[in-house]
């Protein structure tokens, strides 16, 4: 038994200033909630509205649950996966910072029954397994790895942002993020928005060749990609001082209305139990052909 292929799609759902790393390190929680200026909970309805009947996977930063509680009731009742995409957005490799970052968000996470969790700057490391099973989360889509790819790791799964396949055997263990020691290994990160941001039309072209392959291609994007934010002097100022950046803030709105009229979406969860029901015995952490486990 096989399943339909699809596009994996999911919205990193973060504040705006969550781009620039320069915040990282700011804690107060009304000084961010500021910061924010309200935009998280207005773009949410636009977002909404863009994605029509399509249901996607939604990463919430947990500090934004906490800010606006209607955020994470309004993605639910639209009938989209909420997933965490971590509490405060920064660098979460290591497994202490880990921790402390699951149990600022536990609440929600109980109360919404969230099952996937994605890194923030799509950065793991196979140390955090243990601990994202011991919180209840079923899969991570927090490594790149080509498409048609299904690891697992103990009793979570891990469904990868989508990279093109270089056809050499590799290893598919964590952390395996944007760097350019994986473009050296051949492969292209296609499912990042940074990737979207610097050659959208190319990239729908590679997830119809990827769909007709039977693959299943997962992406992502952010709510500042498809709901611009309000023009200010300290944003101006950031992108002023990380140009590389600029694809990241490059709106999608076309992208997305295009990739939803012309393919097939899911959820990152509902594509995980669909596979899960065609199961059959592979070795943990191999590649193995789509449809099949």
């Amino acid at each position: 038994m096989t399943i339909s292929p699809r596009v994996l799609l999911s919205i990193d759902y973060e504040p705006w200033f969550a781009l620039f790393r320069r915040y990282d390190s700011l804690t107060d929680p009304e000084q961010r909630r500021a910061l924010d200026g309200g935009f998280t909970l207005r773009a949410l309805d636009p977002i909404l509205d863009q994605l029509g009947s399509a249901k996607t996977s939604i990463f919430l930063v947990g500090e934004i649950a906490g800010w606006y509680t209607e955020v994470p009731q309004k993605i639910v009742a639209a009938g989209h996966e909420l997933g965490l995409h971590c509490h405060i957005h920064r660098p979460l490799k290591n497994v202490d910072d880990l921790a402390q970052d699951l149990r600022a968000s536990a609440h929600w996470l109980r109360q919404y029954n969230v099952r996937g969790y994605r890194a923030p700057m799509v950065g793991i490391s196979e140390a955090a397994y243990p601990l994202l099973e011991a919180n209840g989360f079923v899969y991570s889509s927090s490594m790149y790895a080509p498409a048609g790819l299904l690891l697992q790791r103990g009793n979570v799964w891990e469904i990868p942002v989508s990279t093109t396949n270089p056809r050499i055997h590799a290893q598919y263990a964590a952390p395996r993020d944007f760097t350019f020691k994986l473009l050296l290994h051949g492969e292209f990160p296609y499912g990042s928005s940074f990737s979207i941001g610097l050659m959208g039309g190319q990239i729908l072209r590679i997830i119809e060749r990827e769909l007709k392959r039977g693959l299943s291609p997962s992406i992502f994007l952010h709510p500042y990609e498809l709901v611009k934010p309000p023009a200010s002097a300290r944003l101006t100022r950031d992108l002023v001082l990380h140009p590389h950046l600029l694809p990241f803030l490059r709106d999608k709105s076309g992208f997305l209305k295009t990739l939803l009229r012309h393919f097939p979406v899911s959820p990152l969860g509902t594509y995980l139990d669909e596979m899960l029901k065609t199961r059959v015995s592979y070795p943990p952490s191999v590649e193995r052909p789509e449809g099949v486990i």
